[in-house]
């Protein structure tokens, strides 16, 4: 029931106001105004929760966020921003809410296991940043990035001394101050019915996208050229001076949910039916990923997002494997996605067929040439001005 319930609100989000007139009389009845009354209420909260005091960290800070909800890819963004500053030889500090069970710093820890990352988990990020500042220690602001010396030394690296913290999901998180904000946009989605949620998938208006410093387009590869247009047109008139980018979530391998560290090809997927389980924000996306591989049949059960597989989806999953071998005379791979593998590693093993996890990465798809140099370039160029305009700031002491 609850996930019928989620399911009905996502579609009411997607739902423009000119199609209103065509949902059943009990959702324009009582659902549209319930929801947008409880629309109401957090933008009034959204207001006040800017009210409050915000605090600066010793080490730069770079926010990772978006204007809607789900599937515009924060967390795959992190997962770059945090493998690209342990290269630059800092160790990054990610502070994330770790919402809905967890399932995003699950898989941040799994998939960054090999470098330097620390991750901080909790709903009172400057807190766990005190915290985790406090046990690792850091590089102060001001000595991290300047001119053109080089961010910090392997030593301190290895050491795990924290050279920046990456704040995901930041953008509407008020308490920490950021000298970077990177704001997502799902290429395929990207304002909904423009409503507030939960009427729609709106956290802020538009204009708040005046706040960004870099906009980047995910999931650009999948939108026409013409959606992507649209986008950046009102990118523009929303953001003049931000620069933009465009990514994209591209397919590295397949491993078995039981044994996560046998590597598969993408290949593998040639010729075989697929059905595609997924609890993500943007399904479609990875639905156009699985397809691209070659498979026989795809189909697909989705689920809303960071929803946990229950003992009912299980049955019904099952029944839909049956039917696939029956209408194919073939066994049938159960296909998912990395997030929905760290939410519950256990939770679909327990199926009677084989069960396959998709790993993907981000990417900086090279544009009018913006890619993947040039958007850290740009990172470290804002990094640069915000330390100078930091360097004769009093020492920050962790409480």
């Amino acid at each position: 029931m609850e996930e019928k319930a989620r399911q009905l609100v996502a579609r009411l989000a997607a739902t423009p106001d000119s199609a209103v007139r065509d949902l059943p009389f009990v959702h324009r009845a009582l659902t549209v105004p319930l929801l947008s009354a409880a629309s109401a209420a957090l933008r009034l909260t959204l207001l006040l929760s800017r009210l409050r005091p915000r605090r600066d960290l010793p080490v730069p800070v770079v926010s990772v966020g978006n204007l809607t909800w789900g599937g515009n890819g924060k967390t795959p963004m992190v997962d770059f921003l945090a493998r690209s500053f342990h290269r630059l030889g800092m160790s990054p500090l990610i502070l994330t809410r770790g919402y809905a069970g967890g399932d995003e710093p699950k898989m941040l820890r799994r998939r960054l296991s090999d470098t330097s990352a620390k991750i901080g988990v909790g709903a009172n990020r400057a807190a766990v940043a005190s915290s985790m500042l406090r046990t690792y220690g850091y590089i102060h602001h001001s000595k991290t990035f300047c001119a053109e010396k080089k961010p910090s030394s392997t030593s301190k690296l290895e050491s795990g001394i924290i050279g920046v913290a990456i704040l995901d999901d930041g953008m509407q998180h008020w308490s920490l101050l950021r000298d970077v904000e990177i704001v997502m946009v799902n290429g395929l989605a990207p304002w909904g019915n423009t409503h507030f949620i939960p009427r729609g998938p709106m956290r802020e208006p538009l204009s708040a996208l005046g706040r960004a410093d870099i906009v980047v387009i995910h999931n650009a590869d999948l939108a026409s050229e013409l959606q992507l247009k649209a986008i950046r047109s009102t990118i523009e008139d929303n953001a003049a001076t931000c620069s933009m980018f465009y990514s994209r979530l591209a397919p590295s391998h397949i491993f078995e949910a039981k044994q996560p560290l046998w590597k598969l090809p993408l290949n593998v997927l040639n010729d075989k039916i697929v059905l595609c389980v997924s609890a993500i924000g943007c399904p479609n996306a990875f639905i156009h990923t699985v397809r691209e591989m070659g498979p026989l049949k795809i189909d697909r059960m989705d689920f809303s997002d960071h929803h946990f597989f229950n003992a009912h989806d299980l049955k019904i999953i099952q029944e839909t494997v049956r039917n696939l071998m029956d209408q194919h005379g073939k066994d049938v791979i159960i296909l998912i996605t990395e997030k929905d593998y760290d939410r519950d590693p256990e939770a679909l093993t327990t199926l009677d067929a084989k069960v396959w996890v998709l790993s993907s990465s981000l990417q900086i798809i090279p544009h009018k040439e913006h890619g993947e140099d040039e958007f850290m370039r740009k990172v470290k160029e804002i990094l640069a001005i915000t330390g100078r305009s930091k360097s004769h700031a009093v020492d920050w002491t962790p409480s």
